[in-house]
């Protein structure tokens, strides 16, 4: 294709994102409820504007604008770029879609209508690695999804009405009385199924493999916003439709919050010991994201607030760093942190926004790691549920130590490499085809550069008005 084909082509694509933001924008403006299709008398597929639209939308569109301004250029020299951004936009109204979601029926189409236009962006490069890291995030997502189907069926036998989500749940007292330790075991399932999409151990395994093998643009999305989806399921699940005291103080809850802070603890161990970057990165969204399911398995408002605040906030972070990653990628040609000494110094905005991105994850102050890390362990204390009050803000502190150990070292080597380290690039190829011979090792362009420093400007304004944005969206701590 010609440099004008190109052009045009980015334009149209860029044409369709910013079109969708608007629109977007407009429906969270408005606000309003809109019914589709009637599936039965009681299944509707339907869609609404509520506190949790308003609060996780935004995130939606900020990563997903920024990251395809990033993926023109780093795609730039890409095979199949008209079928990637195809399928990133449709996955971006899947997204969003998941979002706006009135019931659980809608949700979980749109769930899976998401998964199928994501799995294309693992598969991009068509190897036979990729192949095999798309089919397995193809199982696991399908597989944790069937799981949560089982609990969306069993919610839907106890209410009365059409399963319109509200806070505090919907369920019928009357059709519900007597089967309440079935609905549990049910909804444990559930927890676990849409966790899948999360991360959750067990069901973890799809991060690490599609992570490494998918374009950086794709890494920076699945990690950042899409694994998210994850999340937003079972807070609606959970808060929206059978509400969070029908699972306070039963076994349901230990169970999820020991989940959790177990894969809190596996995810930053896992990310301690690995060399690939993409990699390390994929193991601490495990740990990190599972962050925001301790919070949501306090069953509290404020641990559902210091959630929320941490799911943007690591939206904004991990997304950062997977497009660092992409840099030293497609410029650099490395992959392995141990390639990486000096590189500060040849690309000094770009290790800057690495290094703003680690500090936010390791929980320093006024960045939104901090904001949410304090916010969960506060719940978590004032929860006073015997040992995990404890064994929460105790585990929280661990982990931010790991995290420091697996990220702040790479900035210290990139910019105080020591005496005899030229941190040379190692011979090969990176994710867009290009040899290392034809790869420059200054800054990206501004195409690249912008989204990044875009996306910690996001993680300082999350840390410093974090509570605010979560207050108005009736999310108070």
């Amino acid at each position: 294709m010609s440099k004008a084909g190109k052009h045009n082509r980015n334009g149209i694509f860029a044409g369709c994102m910013l079109l969708a933001d608007v629109l977007c924008c407009a429906v969270l403006i408005r606000g309003g409820h809109l019914t589709i299709l009637h599936i039965t008398e009681r299944l509707e597929l339907a869609f609404a504007v509520d506190g949790l639209t308003r609060f996780v939308l935004p995130a939606v569109m900020m990563l997903y604008t920024a990251v395809l301004f990033y993926a023109f250029e780093y795609m730039e020299h890409g095979e199949r770029q008209n079928v990637f951004f195809t399928f990133y936009l449709i996955s971006f109204c899947a997204l969003s879609a998941v979002c706006l979601s009135a019931n659980l029926v809608t949700m979980y189409l749109c769930f899976e209508l998401l998964t199928l236009s994501t799995v294309p962006l693992v598969l991009h490069e068509l190897s036979g690695e990729a192949v095999a890291a798309g089919l397995k995030y193809l199982f696991y997502s399908m597989g944790g999804a069937l799981m949560g189907l089982l609990a969306v069926f069993y919610v839907y036998q106890y209410t009365s009405g059409n399963g319109t989500f509200i806070m505090g749940g919907f369920l019928d007292d009357a059709l519900l009385a007597g089967h309440e330790k079935m609905l549990l075991a049910v909804l444990m399932t559930g927890i676990i199924g849409f966790g899948t999409k999360a991360g959750m151990y067990p069901m973890h395994g799809w991060l690490p493999a599609a992570h490494p093998i998918a374009p950086a643009p794709a890494s920076s999305l699945l990690s950042g916003i899409v694994a998210k989806a994850g999340v937003i399921a079972i807070i609606r699940l959970i808060y929206y439709s059978v509400g969070a005291r029908l699972l306070q103080g039963t076994w349901v809850q230990k169970a999820w919050m020991t989940l959790a802070l177990l894969t809190v603890f596996m995810g930053s161990m896992m990310a301690f010991g690995e060399k690939n970057l993409k990699k390390r990165l994929a193991y601490s969204t495990i740990s990190q994201i599972s962050y925001i399911l301790l919070g949501l398995s306090l069953l509290d408002d404020r641990g559902l607030a210091g959630g929320l605040i941490h799911l943007m906030g690591h939206c904004a972070a991990k997304g950062c760093l997977f497009l660092v990653a992409g840099v030293f990628i497609y410029r650099l040609g490395i992959r392995d942190v141990r390639h990486l000494k000096g590189t500060g110094r040849r690309m000094p905005v770009t290790m800057v926004c690495f290094t703003i991105a680690s500090l936010s994850l390791v929980g320093i102050p006024p960045l939104a790691g901090f904001t949410s890390k304090w916010a969960i362990a506060s719940a978590a204390i004032a929860a006073g549920i015997p040992v995990y009050s404890l064994l929460i803000p105790v585990m929280l502190l661990i982990s931010a130590l790991l995290t420091a150990g697996y990220l702040l070292p790479i900035t210290v080597d990139a910019f105080f490499p020591g005496d005899g380290d030229s941190g040379s690039s190692p011979s090969g190829s990176g994710e867009t085809g290009q040899t290392i011979s034809e790869i420059s090792d200054r800054e990206p362009g501004l195409r690249a550069c912008i989204p990044m420093i875009l996306l910690c400007c996001s993680v300082l304004i999350t840390g410093l008005c974090g509570s605010g944005i979560a207050a108005f969206c009736g999310f108070t701590l």
